[in-house]
């Protein structure tokens, strides 16, 4: 009767956080920040590219920083307007 009880109180022991059980699966998984685009815009942080400042931006602070709604509408026509900056260069030459 010991001997069986030893046995089921051994069966349940404390399972193996899902975090440890697999590390194949945790390695696959994607970092944080790990999503950039062609132009090296985070959008899980929130950033998309925008032609018009040549650079990666958060649409609400964009739209705050330069008066216009902050909608995706608004953000897309901002964006599409030509800029007073010059094209970066081309590291391709």
């Amino acid at each position: 009767m010991a001997a069986s009880l030893c046995l089921n109180l051994a069966a349940c022991g404390t399972p193996t956080p899902a975090t440890h059980a697999d590390p194949a699966a945790a390695a696959a998984a994607p970092m944080v920040g790990g999503d950039r685009d062609a132009h090296g815009c985070i959008g899980s942080a929130g950033y998309l590219w925008c032609a018009h400042t040549h650079q990666c931006e958060r649409p609400w602070e964009l739209a705050a920083r330069a008066g216009f709604d902050s909608g995706a509408a608004a953000y897309d026509a901002y964006c599409a307007q030509l800029s007073q900056k010059p094209n970066p260069p081309d590291p391709a030459g």
